[in-house]
């Protein structure tokens, strides 16, 4: 610019509106631009999980499996809303190869580094833009081991393919938000070889059978779901259907369960006990929160434990009616109520456990009180570490699921509120008020802590969340 003010003089005189004018030119283009979202939001124990910048609200999988060569193809449409301006956000995504990525059906520039899928779109994204965001992609899906040695990801069974995804394990077989803070509807649409089912969560609203034979279903799922909640089971199923009296419809609960024909016989009798706790678990927790339920067995060693995937829990091998009860009470704790992040897995674990203790008092067996009791008194003899890590604090990644502190001292800490409010009632109020409060949403511990102080104001709750929750060591008999 002022190398063309002295070649030709006349043009310094139009020098300072013309830098004006760029100036603003560029702070308006700067605007524009935005800024790159976030590649991860900051979780303690998984910081590269989930992305800034952007809110997913469905995700539109269109996939197709074959077990031998265990090869996926899949097309991954995401619906999302722009929180910032933005010229490039990120997606999770493990191995597979990236074919194709289009924003608003325009092509996009993307990058990869680790988990990381960085995308570019041509056009900057305004803060409260809905876009659409298009990934093609194909491989073979991976197996994730986690920081507790456990499997999930893309599970090959001996039939098929079972995908798991708690804690990151769904960046595995497709792009996305993959934090349990970012929740979404869901279409899968899956075709797989002839024979073969595939199942995933919410309902089976379409089946077909393609001119070679192979088989198409289609899935949708209208109620929010954290990826990490989301399943796709491939493989051969005894596939039964019916209802029971259920919140969604007056015809009843669709219920959908596929069990490997391994399983079938050792799988009955508890599968049968379906309606009665789903009955039960209404009167506990409140009204169901999801439009179908169910039930998915495989084989055992498919996985290394069961999942509380949304609609219809996974089990490896048939269930017993305990961990059956634990997965269901998951659908309200942990699948409708989802954790903020993977600090507060007490709230998932500790609910569930108790919903155990709960079920086991009401069929005349141990009271939760007599289970506490004897946890409190004895409980080191099968749980070594559980006074060493407070629930609501686990110490690294690898402990966010612990049996001894997150599932046992979390449930002992749901059964402390219910001896300081001495009313079942109050109790019951509680825990189906606190179900209905976040009803497919996000909490946290302190969201927790705060709504029971207010729901019982004149019980005194210091020495429950200071020394139980947490607190390190045993702490003082109540």
């Amino acid at each position: 610019m002022s190398r063309s003010a002295r070649l030709v003089p006349p043009a310094a005189l139009l020098a300072p509106a013309l830098a004006l004018a760029l100036a603003l030119t560029a702070c308006d283009s700067g605007s524009r631009d935005g800024s790159d979202g976030a590649p991860g939001l900051s979780d303690p124990y998984f910081p590269k999980a989930g992305n800034g910048g952007y809110d997913v609200s469905h995700y539109g999988l269109t996939l197709a499996y074959t077990p031998d060569g265990n090869r996926l193809t899949g097309t991954a449409v995401i619906t999302a809303r722009a929180t910032e301006d933005l010229s490039a956000f990120d997606l999770d995504l493990v191995g597979m190869e990236v074919e194709k990525v289009t924003v608003e059906g325009g092509a996009a520039e993307y990058e990869r580094d680790g988990q990381e899928l960085t995308v570019r779109p041509s056009d900057p994204l305004a803060e409260g833009e809905t876009f659409e965001a298009e990934v093609r992609y194909s491989g073979s899906p991976r197996t994730i081991t986690d920081p507790d040695g456990s499997k999930e990801g893309w599970l090959r069974t001996a039939d098929g393919a079972l995908a798991l995804g708690e804690p990151t394990g769904s960046m595995a077989w497709f792009p996305g938000n993959h934090h349990p803070a970012d929740k979404a509807s869901y279409d899968v649409t899956v075709t797989v070889p002839k024979g073969l089912t595939a199942v995933s969560n919410g309902e089976l609203t379409s089946e077909k059978t393609t001119a070679d034979g192979r088989r198409t279903f289609t899935w949708h799922t209208a109620e929010p779901m954290a990826s990490y909640v989301a399943t796709l089971a491939i493989g051969r199923y005894t596939v039964t259907r019916s209802t029971v009296p259920g919140s969604s419809t007056q015809d009843g609960l669709p219920v959908y369960v596929a069990v490997d024909p391994t399983q079938v016989a050792a799988s009955r009798k508890v599968l049968a006990r379906l309606p009665e706790v789903m009955r039960w678990a209404q009167d506990s927790f409140g009204p169901y929160p999801f439009s179908s339920t169910g039930a998915i067995v495989d084989r055992p060693g498919d996985a290394d434990y069961a999942l509380e995937t949304q609609n219809r829990p996974v089990h490896p091998g048939a269930p017993d009616i305990e961990t059956f009860v634990h997965e269901t009470a998951h659908q309200w704790f942990g699948d409708s109520v989802t954790p903020k992040s993977w600090r507060d897995m007490w709230l998932n674990e500790g609910f569930a456990t108790y919903a155990e203790w709960l079920w086991t008092e009401d069929e005349g067996g141990a009271t939760a009180e007599e289970t506490f009791t004897e946890l409190y008194d004895h409980g080191e003899d099968d749980y070594e570490n559980l006074w060493a890590v407070p629930p609501a604090k686990p110490t690294s990644a690898a402990h966010i699921s612990d049996e001894d502190t997150v599932y046992q001292r979390g449930a002992m800490v749901i059964h402390r509120i219910r001896q300081a409010v001495d009313d079942d009632d109050t109790f019951y109020d509680i825990v189906q008020g606190w179900a209905a409060a976040h009803r497919h949403g996000n909490a946290d511990t302190a969201a927790f802590t705060a709504y029971v102080e207010k729901a019982a104001p004149d019980a005194d709750f210091d020495e429950i969340w200071s020394d139980w929750l947490y607190g390190e060591g045993k702490p003082t008999r109540p």
